[in-house]
């Protein structure tokens, strides 16, 4: 497929100079017939100087073009912490209970958490998930609530759940 940049939307600084995030517009077309296969509209593209592979080298000239017009490069700002959160990778489990264990937290007061909850629906709910989910989302209302009747802090519970997850 060979790409072809249709339009250049805006550009987002990064906390890396000279690369940016683009959000464009592009096309792919068939290298032979040069028909059309898909048009891609609002795509977030990470440019990169150096990057020659794909569209990159007409992102690249079109952000060059974007800067030396003076056009406005939206600023770059560090993600909240709910947003790190939220990339957080999903733990297994196995994952999240040997990580309360390592961490000293006893796995019966988890089910105390859980037998805490004094909405009858929630909390058999909330059974539901720690006796059955296959994985938990780090940002998964459960994982509050067990962390706040433990008195952890949401950055207590971040640094288990990255020990956890390697």
């Amino acid at each position: 497929m060979k790409p072809n940049l249709l339009s250049l939307k805006a550009v987002r600084a990064t906390d890396k100079a000279d690369v940016f995030v683009a959000t464009l517009d592009f096309e792919l077309l068939d290298p032979q017939t040069g028909e059309l296969i898909e048009t891609v509209t609002d795509a977030e593209y990470g440019v990169v100087p150096e990057d020659t592979f794909g569209l990159s080298p007409q992102v690249v000239l079109a952000v060059a073009e974007w800067i030396a017009q003076g056009r406005y490069i939206t600023p770059y700002s560090s993600p909240t912490s709910e947003e790190l959160r939220a990339m957080m990778p999903s733990l297994s489990a196995r994952e999240l209970r040997l990580g309360l264990i390592a961490n000293g937290i006893a796995l019966a007061s988890v089910q105390e958490a859980v037998d805490a909850i004094t909405d009858l629906a929630e909390r058999e709910k909330a059974q539901v998930e720690w006796e059955y989910a296959g994985s938990f989302e780090r940002t998964h209302a459960l994982i509050a609530q067990i962390a706040d009747y433990l008195a952890l802090t949401p950055e207590q519970v971040d640094a288990m759940w990255l020990a956890s997850a390697s």
